[in-house]
């Protein structure tokens, strides 16, 4: 016959029904069961009061904690978080207590709960973090306006049927959102436009990082396009990542994500109203939204002007002394011993330098750029296949 178990509710309701009989004393009953006398009428009092139902085990929990966070503080996470929809409590938190640095704020994981709690977070799946390839060229920034990069959010209908191409540029260093605009075509003059109110503004960078896309990249010779050939005139060096991999800009894609929920659910009726938008958004991003990997302080803490300024003309391009200087003309082409060699027509009326290798063969630059090899015996420029990353 196998031992009977028995629960400590069976072994409380056999001490009650022991004391209801009556057949031994208080220290007799107690000792018998094992626990103090203090104990064995605690739970007497207990089923005096609420019957068997009171030997239940209650919650150890205590009814007041000097450690539980304050109503006041509660009350203003939570209408924080009503606010700003879109952040979580690592974001809610620092603003919170800049603005009452004497209240007790809580930790971040405590402050998760309290609005857990109050059904206030959207719980996500989480997703395995796919390490991505290293870049061919990656120019890494160490300050301000080292690094700029541009991209366009992939075009939405605004309520009026029209497209709308939101142009973003961030300060790589920084995280500043330098400018968001709502173009209505992705064009290298609504582009170019754009960057030039930006240099006017802001000053020029020493890097700018896009895709591969238009009006960025071309299809010709080193992928220039008329805006890569203006930014070298300009000083300024243009780094594309490795096609198809647009998380070698991740900081970029990672901005586009919280614009888009923050400023296109629904679309606004109009691109003029959807600018307006952008402007909201851009301010409240660089002055008012902590950013994590700048210890939750906002990016415009850390951003500055460039102190290269806009220049009034576009300064000459400069060619070492043993270089061949050939300027290309309206269609361009370079001349050469009477003979025409086509290099790009975003090249047109742009000087460029030839460095003898061997005989017979040349690099061929734009500025600082090596665009690809010219070789006499064909006439014939041939590109560089751009390095595949890993």
């Amino acid at each position: 016959m196998p031992w009977r178990e028995t629960s400590p509710m069976d072994q409380r309701v056999s001490f009650i029904n022991d004391y209801l009989r009556s057949h031994w004393s208080m220290t007799e009953l107690c000792a018998r069961y094992g626990v103090s006398r203090k104990t064995g009428y605690k739970w007497i009092d207990r089923f005096k009061a609420e019957g068997f139902h009171g030997l239940a085990d209650r919650s150890r929990r205590p009814h007041h904690s000097p450690r539980a966070t304050r109503s006041d503080v509660v009350e203003a996470l939570i209408a924080a978080k009503r606010r700003h929809t879109d952040r979580g409590a690592k974001k809610l938190l620092p603003p919170l207590a800049r603005e009452r640095p004497d209240w007790p704020w809580p930790a971040v994981s405590t402050a998760n709960l309290i609005l857990k709690r109050h059904g206030l977070t959207n719980p996500q799946s989480r997703r395995r973090r796919r390490q991505p390839p290293p870049l061919c060229s990656r120019t890494e920034s160490t300050g301000p306006n080292d690094v700029w990069t541009a991209d366009f959010k992939g075009e939405f209908r605004t309520r009026d049927g029209r497209y709308c191409y939101p142009l973003t540029i961030l300060d790589d260093h920084s995280r500043y959102l330098l400018t968001c605009r709502a173009l209505l075509e992705p064009s290298t003059a609504a582009t170019k436009a754009t960057f030039l109110r930006l240099f006017r503004t802001q000053g020029l960078p020493s890097v700018i990082r896009t895709d591969n896309g238009t009006p960025f990249a071309g299809p010709g010779l080193a992928g220039l396009s008329r805006l890569a050939v203006w930014w070298m005139r300009l000083g300024i060096h243009p780094e594309r990542i490795a096609p198809g991999h647009p998380e070698q800009n991740g900081r970029h894609e990672r901005l586009h994500r919280t614009l888009k929920e923050a400023t296109a659910f629904p679309p606004a009726a109009s691109c003029e109203a959807q600018q307006r938008r952008f402007a909201s958004f851009r301010k409240e991003y660089n002055d008012d939204r902590p950013h994590e990997s700048l210890g939750q302080v906002p990016p415009a803490k850390y951003y500055s002007s460039s102190p290269r300024p806009w220049p009034n003309c576009l300064p000459p391009l400069e060619y070492p002394a043993h270089f061949e200087l050939r300027r290309a003309d309206s269609n361009g082409c370079i001349s050469w011993h009477t003979r025409r060699v086509f290099l790009s027509s975003v090249l047109a009326k742009e000087y460029i330098g030839l460095e003898e290798l061997t005989t017979g063969v040349w690099d061929v630059y734009f500025g600082s750029r090596r665009l690809g090899i010219f070789n006499e015996a064909k006439l014939e420029v041939e590109g560089i296949a751009p390095v595949k990353p890993g």
